[in-house]
């Protein structure tokens, strides 16, 4: 082999070596835990997330967060927003999780990576007390209020019977503003979270009724990138172990006076 050719070889070999390096290099950081876990959530959608009355973001899913973060050793940040532009908020890195009552789905699960779930959801109707409407068929003609983005969409477009019977199917930035509008008789009814729902009838008893609970039963996780496997396979053996001795019962029980999480495995 002439010099020359012997330089090519030598030239080729070393930049084949660079682009691996390159490519381990790329590896290692989708695959390293961070030193700062910043968590996207939506600060209206209470008993889960939301704002007390002086400000401070509290909540099932915020004391769940913080736990798990110490245990961690990571420190957690909560950052608001847009829950209908939840997963290009994570896809984009503005935030490193989705943890706020977000629904497990299939198709959430074809863009972003979940943790094991630690609740049992369900999608229930709700209307006035006062309303005449006994059940799902009575919403025939009406107008009901969801959010936009949440899982609810979904239960409806997994019910086409029942919602081409609707007048229209009324969405809202938060479940907070659908229940104001349905106290004020602008809707008729709401698809909601039951978690949320029946939360939400708790503060003000008297003034709501569930009309059906059988809207489409769900579990709630923690949204991930895809690439972070360390991350995720850290946040499950915490969650594993929160449930295990005790904590995420205890965390329930603040929140919601019994223990409405499931055995996480």
């Amino acid at each position: 082999m002439d010099v020359k050719k012997l330089a090519a070889v030598g030239m080729a070999a070393v930049a084949a070596m660079t682009m691996l390096a390159g490519c381990g290099g790329e590896e290692k950081t989708a695959d390293k835990l961070p030193d700062k876990i910043v968590i996207g959530l939506d600060d209206n959608f209470p008993p889960m997330g939301f704002r007390d009355d002086s400000g401070n973001i509290v909540g099932f899913d915020i004391d769940l967060a913080t736990e798990a973060g110490k245990r961690m050793g990571i420190p957690v940040e909560f950052k608001p927003i847009d829950w209908d532009s939840k997963e290009a908020a994570l896809k984009s890195k503005q935030v490193d999780m989705l943890w706020n009552g977000l629904t497990i789905t299939e198709e959430r699960a074809k863009q972003i990576a979940f943790s094991k779930p630690y609740l049992d959801n369900a999608q229930i109707l709700v209307v006035r007390a006062d309303s005449p409407i006994a059940d799902r068929a009575g919403l025939s003609g009406k107008i009901i209020g969801t959010q936009e983005g949440s899982s609810s969409i979904d239960a409806l477009e997994k019910q086409p019977e029942f919602k081409n019977s609707l007048q229209e199917v009324k969405r809202y930035g938060d479940f907070v503003a659908a229940f104001m509008d349905l106290e004020l008789e602008r809707i008729d009814g709401i698809l909601v979270d039951s978690v949320v729902g029946r939360y939400y009838m708790s503060k003000k008893p008297g003034q709501f009724k569930v009309i059906d609970n059988k809207m489409g039963d769900e579990q709630y996780g923690i949204g991930m990138r895809q690439e972070d496997k360390m991350l995720q396979d850290k946040l499950n053996e915490t969650l594993k172990q929160m449930s295990a001795d005790g904590t995420m019962t205890k965390i329930s029980q603040k929140w919601f006076g019994e223990d409405i999480t499931i055995k996480v495995e």
